[in-house]
């Protein structure tokens, strides 16, 4: 009998039954608003589920998991995130509560064997609601137009290295690029109001040809889906959507080069989607922000935001109503 072996693996069993704990450091669980050092758009949320840790974290247009994590010896969670499509750096996730605060840094790990670290601190976003709003008892004021049919005043491009394909034509704003194709990025910017918002009800019209794709973030958080009614995306990822979180009701698109409508109300994170009249998300909770996000803490006001790295698309008549009461 070779105990020495014996004892060794014992040791690494022990030592793996603590990796492997799924509990969650004191004041880690919840959900964060994370403030990246290079300043990519970050959120987590993470969960004790049958006796595990789930994380789910989002950077940027990178999906949200769910990861497993573990709980190492310095009193941190680790995971390594999902690649993207062609990606050849692995990324590794820790995050711990130091000092009261959140620390955590992401290793991006190269091919070449190089290693580079990214801190990351956050902000605790509070709890969901446990109820729907009740809208019978929200006030809203007056509507607001963002968009004068002139010019882009009230405006900005998201990302002033890209180029600006957005222009106020003909009472319309219009976002003219070449690109066809429904990759993520592009090198068109996307377009957002100088103003931030609260809660409230947006009405916005779009328009947009057979197999394109654009996108209408709420308070720069929550993506609705602009396709055709016939995209190759459908259902989580097709109109009516909030993209890759709430599926509509039905498909009440239009075909493409028709115009479309929406009106939306956003209330303590829930979401009504009407489109083209016909109601298809009813006062449902968005769980955390959707890919493409610039914005991540629902505590916080957001601008409206339009994808323009997409493909071709054409808005009017946008304007909105902030929530001004709301009965107990």
């Amino acid at each position: 009998m070779n105990i020495p072996r014996i004892y060794s693996v014992f040791l690494f069993l022990l030592a793996s039954q603590s990796l492997y704990a799924g509990t969650i450091p004191d004041g880690l669980s919840g959900d964060w608003s994370l403030d990246v050092e290079d300043g990519t758009p970050a959120w987590m949320s993470v969960q004790e589920t049958n006796g595990k840790t789930v994380v789910y974290f989002r950077l940027y247009i990178g999906p949200s998991g769910p990861y497993q994590a573990i709980r190492t010896g310095d009193n941190t969670l680790q995971f390594e995130l999902k690649k993207r499509k062609n990606s050849t750096t692995t990324k590794t996730v820790k995050a711990g509560i130091k000092d009261g605060k959140l620390d955590g840094s992401i290793s991006h790990k190269h091919p070449d064997g190089t290693t580079q670290i990214t801190a990351f601190n956050g902000t605790k976003i509070p709890p969901m609601p446990t109820q729907a709003p009740d809208l019978a008892k929200v006030r809203f004021g007056d509507p607001v137009t963002l968009f004068n049919g002139k010019d882009l005043n009230g405006w900005t491009p998201h990302e002033a290295d890209k180029i600006n394909g957005w222009s106020a034509t003909n009472g319309l704003l219009t976002n003219a690029t070449p690109k066809t194709d429904f990759s993520a990025t592009g090198d068109h910017a996307n377009l957002k109001t100088t103003a931030v918002f609260d809660d409230f009800q947006l009405h916005i019209e779009f328009l947009i040809g057979s197999q394109r794709n654009s996108g209408i973030y709420l308070r720069g958080m929550y993506e609705a889906q602009v396709v055709d009614r016939d995209s190759r995306m459908q259902g989580l990822q097709g109109v009516g959507a909030i993209f890759g979180m709430i599926e509509p009701s039905e498909n009440a698109g239009k075909p493409g080069g028709e115009w479309q409508t929406y009106d939306i109300t956003l209330v303590d994170r829930h979401v009504t989607v009407v489109l083209n009249g016909v109601k298809v998300i009813d006062n449902q909770p968005v769980p955390g922000p959707t890919a493409g996000a610039i914005h991540t803490n629902p505590a916080e006001p957001g601008p409206i935001y339009l994808q323009g790295d997409h493909t071709a698309v054409s808005y009017r008549n946008i304007y909105l109503s902030p929530v001004i009461s709301r009965e107990p």
